[in-house]
């Protein structure tokens, strides 16, 4: 017979302050998800309970709890969003260099120059975006 261990944790006055305040005032919901679970927890509710009002799953309620565990309040705070970086970062200064000595006429022809400069091939759009990003202009009237 397995049996599941529940994690304890004790909440002092400060610290459930500080939890109510930011279920409410946090910017990023996912954080506000966060205190809002350990809220619920300070309180007494199941595991079972927590995860049906909050919506999120029994493993998700111990990966907050984890969290709490590794470094408080401040910890449920963080946000590590993954977020790819493009190919074409490391060619910005060999893009930006040529661009600005041969500014090309339209996204199409940009995008043909970055293919034969990186062997990076890219939408139209993406070029378009990575061009706006890094500030680098195409011919006026050429979208």
């Amino acid at each position: 017979m397995i049996l599941a261990v529940t994690i304890q944790f004790e909440f002092t006055p400060e610290v459930l302050k500080e939890l109510l305040y930011h279920r409410y005032h946090h910017l990023a919901p996912l954080v506000q998800r966060r205190m809002d679970t350990l809220w619920m927890k300070a309180h007494g509710l199941s595991h079972q309970q927590i995860a049906e009002l909050v919506g999120v799953s029994e493993n998700t309620i111990r990966d907050y709890f984890e969290l709490y565990q590794q470094g408080g309040i401040e910890r449920l705070k963080e946000l590590n969003y993954y977020r790819p970086e493009s190919e074409l970062k490391e060619h910005i200064t060999s893009l930006e260099a040529y661009f600005r000595d041969h500014p090309p006429a339209s996204i199409k022809a940009a995008q043909h120059q970055v293919e034969l400069i990186t062997g990076v091939r890219r939408s139209e759009t993406q070029v378009r975006e990575f061009l706006k990003k890094n500030s680098i202009s195409v011919a006026a009237g050429s979208g």
